[in-house]
């Protein structure tokens, strides 16, 4: 399994195929890598573009999220700058319309990012897919409410929004799997030579062409490109479900998401959003910047 940085970065490439079994791969020909941290703004605005991906190519990939623990390492000092985090918090909610509250980092700040971090991995471990959903409640408590997300007792919130087990969840919050697990992701950041978050690698596992790797925030359609690039074919977008479908799926979305997924202006996602508020059948959640709605399923 090889990279390479086509098109928009120089070319490099890496083998890492023995680390994978073929199980990992069997079900979709692409596996897409998503190289995070779950204190990155930019890692948080590129939901609304993975999204709109899953939905409308999701049968061709599946994604993989790693955690690169950057900010953990890498931009260790900013941690001593809760104002200057601050502003970065700021301007990124301005410029992508999703919203994250920089007074966090004054308030109530996140006192050991790697815990966050660490505890996605045991997420982890009751699944892929409730690995990812516990990443999104992590990011939604630390970018919406303000929430120190390495304190022990909004963890336990967060996997109980997420419907794990939660007693196994605290088994493993500081196990050795959960610690390898973590280590394998920094491992894997290290080995790509990922230095900037986010960055998403292309894989396509059923042929001998090299992987496709984009390091920071893109328009949607160079996501597409590059995927049609990476398949070798053209292929027709799935149709979007409707509103409500999406809405009761992700349960927590931002008008910004709304936007993407369907194509719409921000005026036409409010009006159809303020219907939706009139039956009752979506909550508006208050945040800093633009608007985010949480799905009532009752």
């Amino acid at each position: 399994m090889s990279w390479s940085q086509s098109g928009l970065m120089s070319s490099k490439s890496t083998n890492t195929s023995a680390k994978y079994s073929y199980f990992d791969f069997v079900k979709k020909p692409i596996e897409i890598y998503v190289f995070v941290d779950p204190l990155c703004p930019e890692c948080w605005s590129l939901e609304p573009y993975l999204k709109k991906l899953s939905i409308e190519y999701g049968r061709f990939f599946t994604i993989r999220p790693i955690i690169s623990g950057h900010l953990n390492t890498l931009n260790k000092d900013k941690f001593d700058k809760p104002k200057r985090l601050r502003d970065i918090w700021e301007k990124t909610a301005n410029r992508t319309g999703m919203s994250c509250d920089g007074d966090l980092w004054i308030e109530n700040p996140v006192s050991s990012p790697w815990i966050a971090s660490l505890a996605i991995k045991a997420a982890e471990l009751q699944g892929k897919k409730a690995g990812r959903i516990f990443l999104r409640k992590i990011q939604e408590n630390v970018f919406l409410k303000k929430q120190n997300i390495s304190d022990e007792a909004v963890l336990m919130e967060c996997a109980k929004q997420s419907n794990l087990d939660i007693e196994e969840f605290r088994d493993d919050l500081y196990s050795t799997s959960a610690k390898k697990a973590f280590q394998c992701d920094l491992k894997l950041t290290k080995e790509m030579e990922v230095d900037y978050i986010p960055t998403i690698v292309f894989f396509n596992q059923v042929s001998e062409e090299e992987g496709i790797k984009i390091s920071g925030l893109y328009p949607y359609d160079i996501y597409v490109q590059v995927l049609k690039q990476i398949l070798q074919k053209d292929p027709v977008p799935s149709s979007k479900p409707p509103l409500e479908n999406f809405l009761k799926n992700y349960g927590v979305v931002g008008n910004k998401e709304i936007s993407v997924v369907y194509d719409w202006t921000t005026a036409k996602t409010e009006k159809e959003m303020k219907k939706l508020l009139l039956r009752r059948s979506v909550e508006k959640i208050p945040v800093k910047y633009g608007t985010f709605w949480r799905y009532n399923d009752e």
